[in-house]
């Protein structure tokens, strides 16, 4: 795992049923804008539950932290995580720090 991929930002969204098409666009829409206009923004992965389809969990690589933070502080980032929190019915996020990695 490379050096830079030590800060992340994480989300467990709970999309409300019928949603997930929808909800799934606005997060790429988000994502996208966070790669074009936050410098440290690495990549980023959304993975939906194969045992229930509205359960997706998100992450977002960062180079660091005060770039991760400078991404949440911005006004952009209230109107992009409201576009996709408006489609769930619970959202739980935070930001996280590498704790253990395992590559084979």
């Amino acid at each position: 795992m490379s050096e830079a991929s030590k800060f992340w930002a994480s989300g467990a969204w709970q999309v409300s049923e019928g949603r997930e098409d929808e909800f799934e666009t606005r997060w790429e829409a988000f994502l996208i804008w966070t790669g074009e206009a936050n410098e440290g923004f690495l990549f980023a992965r959304l993975i939906r539950d194969l045992s229930s389809p509205g359960h997706y969990v998100s992450f977002a690589s960062w180079s660091d932290a005060e770039a991760m933070k400078g991404w949440q502080d911005k006004p952009e980032f209230a109107e992009h995580f409201g576009a996709c929190r408006e489609l769930c019915d619970d959202m739980q996020g935070g930001g996280f720090a590498l704790a253990r990695a395992v590559d084979v």
